[in-house]
C-alpha cells in the first residue's frame, strides 16, 4: 500500500501516487461495473459517481470532501453487489490515502 507520511503527497515523477492509486482503482471498478450483466436500481448513480471520481483524479489535486461524498454515493448505489466488493474496497482505500479533510 502506498501511503504518504503526514498525508503529504508521495510523488513519482510529476504525479502524486495517491492520485495514481485513485485513478487505477476507479478505472478497475468502472470496468467491473460495465462488465456486470445484472441491472440494479441505482446503477446509473454508481456510473455517474465513478465518472465524477475519474474527473477528480484527472485534475491531479482532488477535493477530499468531494472524494468522500462520491465514495459514499458509489457504495450506497452498489449496495450488496458482491461481484463489485473488491473493486469498491480498492476505491475506498485509494480515497483514504488522501486523509481527513482539513477543518476551517
Amino acid at each position: 500500500m502506498l501511503r504518504s507520511a503526514g498525508n503529504r503527497p508521495v510523488t513519482e515523477g510529476d504525479e502524486d501516487r495517491r492520485v495514481t492509486e485513485l485513478r487505477t482503482a476507479v478505472a478497475r471498478l468502472s470496468r467491473e461495473l460495465a462488465a456486470l450483466p445484472a441491472e440494479f436500481r441505482d446503477r446509473c448513480v454508481a456510473e455517474e459517481e465513478l465518472a465524477a471520481l475519474a474527473a477528480l483524479s484527472a485534475g491531479g489535486h482532488p477535493d477530499i470532501l468531494r472524494l468522500r461524498r462520491s465514495l459514499l454515493l458509489v457504495a450506497g448505489a452498489i449496495g450488496s453487489v458482491s461481484a463489485l466488493s473488491g473493486g469498491l474496497a480498492q476505491v475506498r482505500t485509494a480515497v483514504e490515502l488522501f486523509g481527513e479533510p482539513r477543518q476551517g
